[in-house]
């Protein structure tokens, strides 16, 4: 491992890009701190602090943010509002181009079509930041005891709404073009790279928790057996994050053979990979979002009903039982996590398309007929894989709220054991690692995967059939 992190730095290029990508991180990083003018920050440090603690919906938004977006509601920077516009903005476009014909001609037009998606993908962004300022502004000017966490001043000077929705835009498109030049010139994907670092961002935090409640003579404090779960539960989380992300369903596929003259051409033997985690963090992160609405809707329902009636006892049940980390509000995840792996898949895997092409190149399954038999048999496949990996995301999806609940931990620490943040993470690093390791062997160099020997290593792949 030494030696190919030496070799990393022999190679001036691949030196020269990642030092580029860790500079557009520190870049992101220092913007992260701006502060907004006329927001009173420690008051609004103070209010997440207690949202959070008390597992209301203000406070999982704010999670929900830093985790998905890269930005952070509790500090009120100009990158508050994060990457997480121009994510919203591309999932409408990839959504609507599998539901509208004339967007996917255009897609299908090769670098024109896509750049001019791309085009539009941020004209939708800056739409979308300036709808997102507007409403954050308006909730923290209205939140808060006593009248706002902005200062009465500001929140009254119509230039202050027009110079912060301004900055909070400027922000995220400044995030995106951030990703597009760590595209471009640095390596990995942009976009991720800043997700991640906003994760890894609060692991820090994550360790001062443990030194600060690590106590092996106070039985309410985490003992050594508590530090041992919660170091050995992160190592097999992380361990069968990178399995399940890179597992693989492998349908044999057999090419026709084809005689021109005395020749015999075809006939080799192959693989149509299916992802066994298809959909990525996509279900969760829908999921996610979704079930912020219940509990807020059930907790105004709830300060609104009359006391002593049916309908406040009913209302009062659904808000404390659709609260974060209850047993209906984790079943409900749950269900609604493998509705949309079910769901993105529909979106995003074709097998009338796949079986198509398959025909259309000479290629078939052996044992089937080419055409609605071998899009039958693809989309049976999908199904049952779909339900082993929708079963992994609900498990890494709640594992933070049970372990939370269960051990009293902190959910800045347990995060780290499961959720959505854990697979970013995991992705990302082996995206990373995985395009330094195809640059280092381009040039004879041995890799992170490589023998102790310097030759070439194995892959990182899925298991075979």
């Amino acid at each position: 491992m030494f030696q190919a992190i030496a070799n990393i730095f022999r190679i001036p290029e691949l030196r020269t890009k990642i030092l580029f990508t860790l500079g557009m991180l520190a870049v992101y990083r220092i913007g992260y701190w701006i502060p907004l003018p006329g927001v009173d920050q420690s008051a609004l440090k103070s209010y997440f602090d207690l949202a959070k603690s008390s597992g209301n919906a203000a406070g999982r938004a704010a999670e929900y943010v830093a985790i998905f977006s890269g930005g952070s509601f509790s500090h009120s920077t100009i990158f508050g509002l994060g990457i997480m516009p121009y994510i919203s903005a591309s999932i409408i476009f990839q959504l609507l181009s599998s539901v509208s014909p004339a967007l996917k001609k255009i897609q299908q037009e090769g670098p024109t079509g896509q750049q001019k998606i791309q085009e539009w993908t941020r004209y939708v962004t800056v739409g979308l930041c300036i709808v997102q300022g507007f409403a954050w502004l308006s909730f923290i000017t209205n939140a808060g005891q006593g009248g706002g966490l902005v200062y009465a001043q500001w929140a009254s000077n119509p230039l202050w709404w027009v110079m912060s929705i301004s900055a909070l835009t400027a922000g995220a498109i400044f995030l995106m073009w951030l990703g597009e030049q760590i595209d471009k010139y640095g390596i990995g994907n942009g976009v991720s790279m800043i997700i991640m670092a906003g994760i890894l961002s609060g692991m820090p935090q994550a360790i001062a928790w443990i030194i600060n409640n690590y106590d092996a003579s106070d039985p309410q404090k985490l003992g050594p057996l508590g530090l041992l779960m919660i170091i050995g539960g992160f190592i097999l989380v992380v361990a069968g994050s990178v399995i399940m992300t890179v597992a693989q369903r492998r349908i044999p596929i057999q090419q026709a053979k084809h005689t021109r003259g005395r020749k015999v051409y075809g006939g080799q033997r192959s693989y149509l990979p299916l992802r066994v985690n298809h959909g990525g963090v996509m279900p969760i992160i829908f999921a996610s979002s979704l079930m912020i609405f219940p509990s807020v809707l059930f907790g105004a329902l709830d300060s609104s009903a009359v006391d002593g009636t049916t309908w406040k006892a009913i209302v009062s049940w659904l808000s404390n039982n659709f609260n974060f980390g209850e047993y209906p509000y984790v079943i409900a995840y749950i269900i609604m996590v493998f509705f949309f792996s079910y769901f993105w898949i529909t979106v995003q895997f074709n097998p009338e398309e796949m079986s198509k092409q398959l025909r259309d190149h000479g290629s078939f399954i052996p044992g089937l007929r080419p055409g609605p038999r071998t899009a039958e048999y693809l989309e049976n496949v999908m199904e049952r894989v779909t339900y082993v990996g929708a079963a992994f995301l609900a498990v890494i999806a709640v594992l933070p709220m049970v372990v939370n609940r269960a051990l009293n931990i902190d959910f800045s620490v347990t995060q780290f054991l499961g959720g959505t943040g854990l697979l970013i993470v995991v992705s990302v690093i082996m995206d990373f690692v995985q395009r330094i390791e195809a640059n280092l062997l381009m040039r004879n160099y041995a890799g992170f995967l490589g023998g102790a020997d310097g030759e070439r290593g194995p892959k990182l792949r899925g298991p075979r059939n």
